[in-house]
């Protein structure tokens, strides 16, 4: 997959795709059906399947002081897509120049002259242009004028209502990744390069691998069983674990992350790219008090662990 940022330079071997156009936070259930359409309209017409999306997301720039919410970062949503079958990723800056763009002037600018989509998809609630004032009746009066196909894709429905990346952060702001992956059509995956932390958990037996989890939706905080991606390095490869998501409040943790504990594993994972994927929720975070706290903590953490190996054997 190639990724493209700027509207206004692509080369001709990457115009002409048939695209999925939306933020595609989490590229969830609802997102794929999107794409799949975009998908069979370029089998139809010879067009490559392309996505076009904004990076930040535009509500980092109208609200930056807003809680994060994300589901994925960038580089998790680029891999996901990858994943999927997209071959042309054009991951535009979205600044305050991008956002003054009136709907017809980014049909015109964008969608034509700058990257020549020769279709284009988009879900039933989709807006654009300065104020969202486009919608999809707009874009199809667009398409007719300008030369563009459009295709605009039904919301997707799941078994507990309609499946949106707001539907999804509530599932796991309760713990319930379960729930959150029905909708998502994959479990929900926290991604990044593994930070050095205090090494706490080495010193109790369970050496983690850290992960920061800036700028995106927190999941409930606490222990879960859990998949791990290790995507770089000379430990690639699928492992099971459990791990602590949450402030560590046994060592008056500040600042939220996410500590994974490999089950089976020895090696070195500094620097390397790994994806944790929450399957099931365990318990909430707890402190251990007495002289014996230490002994508590690691018999929880047994516990845990042991609990963990027999819900991960059962995937």
């Amino acid at each position: 997959m190639r990724i493209l940022r700027d509207f206004e330079h692509i080369p001709d071997t990457d115009r002409g795709a048939s695209a999925a156009i939306g933020n595609f936070d989490g590229v969830h259930l609802g997102h794929q059906a999107v794409i799949d359409l975009a998908r069979t309209a370029g089998a139809e017409i010879g067009a490559p399947l392309g996505v076009l999306t904004f990076e930040p997301h535009p509500r980092e720039v109208f609200a930056p002081d807003a809680p994060p919410f994300r589901l994925t970062g960038s580089e998790a949503r680029a891999h996901r897509l990858e994943k999927i079958g997209v071959e042309l990723l054009y991951e535009l800056n979205f600044d305050r120049a991008l956002a003054e763009l009136s709907p017809e002037a980014f049909a015109r600018r964008v969608i034509v002259e700058g990257l020549g989509l020769r279709h284009v998809v988009v879900g039933a609630d989709f807006h654009f242009g300065k104020g969202r004032a486009g919608d999809t009746g707009t874009l199809r009066a667009f398409g007719s004028e300008m030369g563009f196909g459009v295709t605009v894709a039904e919301l997707v429905a799941g078994e507990t209502g309609r499946v949106s990346s707001t539907a999804i952060r509530e599932a796991l702001s309760e713990g319930r990744p379960r729930e959150a992956a029905a909708m998502l059509g994959h479990w929900h995956r926290m991604d990044g390069p593994v930070e050095h932390g205090e090494k706490r958990g080495r010193d109790l037996g369970y050496p983690t691998a850290n992960l920061s989890i800036e700028g995106l939706h927190r999941p409930k905080f606490g222990v879960y069983a859990v998949f791990v991606d290790v995507l770089s390095g000379p430990h690639k490869g699928t492992y099971r674990g459990a791990a602590s998501l949450g402030l560590r409040p046994q060592f008056d943790g500040e600042v939220p992350n996410l500590e994974t504990f490999l089950f089976d594993f020895q090696g070195d994972l500094y620097g390397t790219h790994i994806s944790v994927a929450l399957v099931e929720y365990l318990r909430p975070e707890m402190t251990f008090d007495g002289a014996d706290w230490r002994a508590q903590l690691i018999a929880q953490m047994d516990a845990d662990c042991a609990r963990a190996r027999d819900i991960l054997a059962a995937e």
